[in-house]
């Protein structure tokens, strides 16, 4: 079930349905997934993952590391085998790697394809073919690798790398935990050591996964800024893995059962890296009730199950310094804020502004269509809150538009449990990018 042209739109309006009750188990980390199976596909040996978030975009890296030489497979208990090449083994695919809708696979394989001998073209759909690649170009220009790209640094592109490729000291220009993560997989095959500088830290599975499959790995900070040093010719170990759930997928539940009155709910076994769950921390800040449950370390991943109860949300600041942290949550805390009492604040978002879709003006139109109080800026949102009166809704035939943004149906599904007449989302397929049974186990929780 993908966004493609050929399948024609799913409108669907999402209803208040009364308090939320019960548990759920959110799929498998999304980041964590992509880097499993690029790292295992890197070792010698077999890894085995359980817990791997099923969606589209990992698929896609998935199908990309076969064509590259890779054995992978799916048992029928759900748990994945990976057969690698080693890090330098990776084979000049036979036809063009086409990702589908995910940048996260598109920029980090660029990365590994990078420094070795190989030659691959890159494809994706209308949405991702849109978005520029040229934060991931520079470096890996560095280090030697030449690029045929589209008009503007876009796919379709095919890049030409090189081995033995030149390690590189890279200061990034933006906080990108993907440009990051490109360079850092690109010095996995450089003789020498790689170094990124990171002004503003970022998520750091990559770093935290590669000293699991035993790449020599180390985080300093200096004057403020992370310094990350990764030797070359790493000799990775396979490993098993669980993946926790993902905080971007637990973070549409934790939001609706703050803002719909009567609700508790557990979210177990929820991936909580301090780059990645900002979202928790904020809602607590606006007075949102959230209980760590059964706090427990899995593969050098922190996870908890999460209580979560309705509560009165207040209207706050958002501190800048965490987007970073939430980048891809802010959809879903502007319904939260919506329905909050006061204004809410956000500052420092240009980057939504480039991704699956404009994020900061899709959201605006979104929620002032369904009746809330919106200002949009350059750089953000200002957000008037209800004071937990239900949002208006959607009029009768007026649909949100999503975009093809996965995110801002999901946000938009949220924030019709708390309104008057219902939310209607113009096009639900793009769920299935990122979490295809996001619209079951919300109504599992309205019964």
């Amino acid at each position: 079930m993908s966004a493609s042209p050929d399948s024609p739109p799913q409108p669907r309006r999402f209803m208040p349905s009364g308090p939320l009750t019960g548990r759920i188990r959110v799929p498998g980390d999304k980041s964590i997934s992509h880097r499993s199976l690029m790292l295992g596909a890197l070792a010698v040996g077999e890894t085995r993952v359980t817990g791997l978030l099923e969606g589209e975009d990992v698929l896609a890296t998935a199908q990309a590391m076969r064509q590259m030489g890779a054995t992978i497979t799916r048992e029928d208990d759900g748990t994945w085998s990976i057969h690698g090449v080693g890090v330098g083994g990776l084979l000049q695919p036979s036809e063009p790697i086409e990702m589908g809708n995910s940048g996260t696979s598109t920029r980090l394989l660029m990365g590994l394809v990078a420094s070795h001998d190989i030659t691959a073209t890159f494809v994706g759909d209308a949405s991702l073919s849109k978005r520029p690649m040229g934060r991931v170009i520079d470096p890996l220009s560095q280090i030697g690798a030449e690029f045929d790209a589209s008009e503007g640094g876009t796919l379709p592109l095919t890049l030409r790398g090189i081995s033995p490729a030149v390690p590189i000291t890279y200061r990034l220009p933006v906080a990108s935990a993907q440009v990051k993560s490109a360079v850092l997989l690109a010095g996995l095959n450089a003789a020498g050591i790689t170094t990124v500088i990171e002004p503003v830290p970022t998520r750091d599975h990559s770093e935290r996964m590669l000293r699991g499959f035993g790449a020599d790995l180390t985080v300093e900070e200096k004057d403020g800024e992370h310094i990350i040093t990764l030797h070359g010719e790493a000799e990775l170990e396979p490993q098993e893995i669980d993946v926790p759930g993902d905080p971007s997928s637990a973070a549409f539940f934790a939001v609706a059962a703050l803002i719909v009155p009567g609700s508790d709910v557990l979210i177990e076994n929820v991936g909580l890296n301090p780059t990645r769950a900002g979202l928790f921390d904020v809602l607590r800040q606006m007075g949102g009730d959230i209980e760590e449950v059964n706090p427990r370390e899995v593969g050098g991943e922190p996870v908890a199950d999460l209580r979560v109860r309705h509560s009165q949300l207040k209207g706050i600041a958002v501190d800048p310094a965490v987007a970073p942290s939430m980048i891809d949550e802010f959809p879903v805390l502007f319904i939260a804020a919506s329905l909050a009492e006061g204004t809410t604040t956000t500052t420092g978002l240009d980057e939504l502004r480039v991704k699956e879709s404009d994020r900061l003006s899709a959201m605006a139109d979104a929620l002032t269509l369904a009746g809330a109080t919106i200002e949009e800026h350059e750089d953000g949102l200002t957000i008037h809150g209800t004071g937990g009166t239900p949002l208006p809704g959607t009029p009768k035939y007026a649909a949100v538009s999503t975009h093809l943004d996965h995110r801002i149906a999901m946000s938009m599904a949220v924030a019709g449990l708390a309104s008057g007449d219902g939310v209607l989302v113009d096009d639900v397929r793009p769920i299935a990018t990122s979490f295809p049974n996001f619209i079951a186990l919300l109504e599992s929780l309205s019964v």
